[in-house]
């Protein structure tokens, strides 16, 4: 079965990649969606068995599809493992995805290269799923590096524009430097526990062997790596220029797959995070810093898409708190959570560009409640679900992610992380009385939406409303279910009831603040930020993040490329090569007049070799 469900959306990518590169006919659209869609339906059902299968006892499962690589003592298998971690993370991830491709069917239906995009759009899939699925740090790697050229491929999936091939080379190079510290990661991995196995499993076995020098930078390898893949600072800033592709593109990226893929990997190492509690401790502060500043950058923004994806961003960040403290199953329960509502959230925004005509500011849209109801009623769900509104799912599991930071004692993280959640609320209401209630600037033409689009958010909505009851805690009256299914190696923190009753209290009053000032400012009319302060032309501008990268080092590169091609290239290197041609040529010149073919040239030569070997003889002799 997990055979299957690694294999399949491979599978399927192919044989509509094969389809679509024979041109027969380009617009296969029945073929395409029953192959596209029908893939993850099917590895979902397989999913949700696997998850039935552990939560009824069975043990973690392993399968091996066929040995790799076999060398003396060194084996390295494509094999999978599905234990409670994976199977949470692939029920969630296929379940979302089957609905964004159903979204996808309607949203990309007139596009010409409809077959090529769910060929990307399943290699995608699949490539999540393996790296997921992964049972050794190897095969995991592979995964996370589909991962990224299925994000290559997706990003700058309309290529005719430039600024889109520019953001997809943008995310790809800045996944490849965090990719660096990955592999780095696994070596040093490797390298320590060299002959006693490679798989997940046995690394835990063999941990101690390991010298906490060590252990401490692959700690730190490995996380460098979740920053480039899940956005983190310093590697954050290609997600904002990540939607340049389609918007179930978006969807897929910031609810089910490439972004959440750090998080799962520092829970899937958590053997070796519970021994670096530093390490875990720096983890916990760039998610914290992370969190917040994506939050300010998202409160300026004006694109949908792109306040979107500073919330991923942000909420990102709390994840990484989470991780970082050693509460790793509150982690994964807020990548579940988030999953539903900022799928939904996308695939809202995106219906609201297509219904205005490809139009993304939300200052030049205004008074969208009556004409997209449907879209309306689960934004709302969606936008209080992200804000922590209980009792939607943001709430539980954002509220178990404060809880333990405060009774971690870690004070400064707890106060960005609060403040956060309230600068969460205003910028998502910002957004949602912008376009859904404030007085439209001039008259809006709005296209209806086909079922196809509108339909997936019934079903997210009411994910985004429920899953959270899945992880209510014992203050709130519930098992915490999803933690304990997990069984992680949480850390242990204690909180009375009380405690928790008040800080979830005053999460919810700056959630409601947030609210409150967003609708005093935007539900009656919205108006466009400006730079008329140094503050706000600061945060319009990010910081300025992406004109320091580009002077620190794009500049560095040029300059250095333009030395090498115009001076040291052709200079140097070339003169040097030149010196040595024009003496090989010269001496070729000197040599091709003894090589005249003329007979009597040769006759001399012949003559004065002779001479000279007289006279050595001669001189040996004693003659003379």
């Amino acid at each position: 079965m997990l055979n299957i469900i690694v294999i399949l959306p491979f599978l399927s990518a192919f044989i509509m990649a094969v389809v679509y590169l024979s041109n027969t006919k380009p617009q296969r659209y029945f073929f395409y969606t029953l192959i596209g869609v029908g893939s993850p339906t099917i590895i979902t059902i397989l999913s949700l068995l696997s998850a039935y299968e552990l939560l009824n006892g069975a043990p973690t499962i392993h399968t091996t599809l066929l040995t790799w690589i076999n060398i003396g003592e060194f084996n390295i298998d494509i094999s999978f493992m599905a234990d409670k971690l994976s199977v949470v993370m692939i029920s969630f991830i296929t379940f979302i995805a089957t609905f964004i491709h159903i979204y996808a069917a309607g949203y990309m239906k007139d596009d010409e290269a409809y077959g090529k995009f769910f060929s990307y759009f399943n290699l995608f899939i699949g490539s999540m799923l393996l790296l997921v699925l992964a049972d050794n740090p190897i095969m995991m790697f592979i995964g996370w590096e589909l991962v990224g050229l299925s994000s290559y491929l997706l990003i700058g999936f309309y290529h005719t524009e430039s600024q889109n091939i520019t953001a997809a080379n943008k995310a790809f190079i800045l996944n490849r430097v965090g990719d660096f510290g990955f592999i780095m990661g696994i070596a040093l991995l490797f390298v320590s526990l060299e002959g006693t196995g490679f798989t997940f499993s046995s690394i835990k076995e063999n941990i101690s062997l390991i010298p906490l020098d060590t252990l401490n930078l692959i700690g730190i390898f490995l996380f460098v790596g979740a920053m480039g893949k899940s956005a983190q600072i310093p590697l954050y800033v290609w997600l904002p220029d990540a939607m340049a592709g389609p918007t179930p593109v978006s969807a897929l990226i910031h609810a089910a797959t490439m972004v959440t893929a750090g998080v799962y990997m520092v829970a899937r190492y958590s053997f070796i995070y519970e021994e670096l509690p530093d390490v875990g401790l720096f983890i916990a502060y760039i998610g914290a810093f992370s969190a917040l500043l994506a939050a300010i950058i998202a409160s300026y923004q004006s694109d949908i898409k792109k306040i979107l994806a500073y919330s991923t961003m942000s909420q990102l960040g709390y994840m990484f708190i989470a991780v970082g403290l050693g509460a790793y199953s509150s982690g994964i329960f807020h990548v579940f959570t988030h999953a539903f509502f900022k799928a939904l959230l996308f695939m809202g925004a995106g219906g609201i560009i297509i219904a205005l005509h490809h139009e993304q500011n939300i200052f030049k849209m205004g008074g969208l409640k009556k004409q997209l109801k449907l879209v309306y009623i689960t934004m709302f769900i969606a936008t209080l679900a992200i804000s922590g509104i209980p009792p939607f799912a943001g709430f539980f599991s954002k509220d178990a992610i404060l809880m333990t930071t405060y009774a971690s004692e870690h004070y400064l993280i707890w106060i960005m992380a609060t403040f956060t959640a309230g600068l969460t609320a205003f910028y998502m209401f910002r957004l949602f009385f912008s376009v859904f209630h404030a007085t439209p600037k001039e008259p809006l033409s709005v296209h209806s939406l086909d079922k196809s689009i509108t339909y997936p958010l019934i079903v997210l909505a009411f994910g985004s409303a429920t899953a959270g009851f899945l992880g209510v805690n014992a203050a709130y009256g519930g098992d915490a279910l999803i933690n304990n299914f997990l069984a992680l190696p949480d850390r242990l923190t204690h909180i009375s009831h009380s405690t928790e009753y008040l800080l979830g209290g005053l999460n919810v009053l700056l959630a409601l603040s947030g609210m409150l000032l967003a609708y005093k400012m935007f539900a009656a009319t919205a108006n466009e930020p400006i730079e008329n302060t140094f503050f706000s032309k600061l945060i319009i501008n990010k910081f300025y993040v992406d004109e320091f990268y580009v002077m620190l080092i794009v500049k560095p590169i040029h300059l250095s490329s333009h030395l090498i091609a115009n001076f040291i290239d052709p200079k140097i290197i070339d003169g040097f090569i030149s010196i040595q041609i024009n003496t090989y040529t010269k001496v070729a010149v000197l040599f091709s007049k003894l090589q005249n073919g003329q007979v009597r040239y040769y006759a001399l030569y012949i003559l004065t070799g002779l001479s000279l070997m007289s006279c050595y003889m001669i001189y040996k002799l004693g003659v003379i």
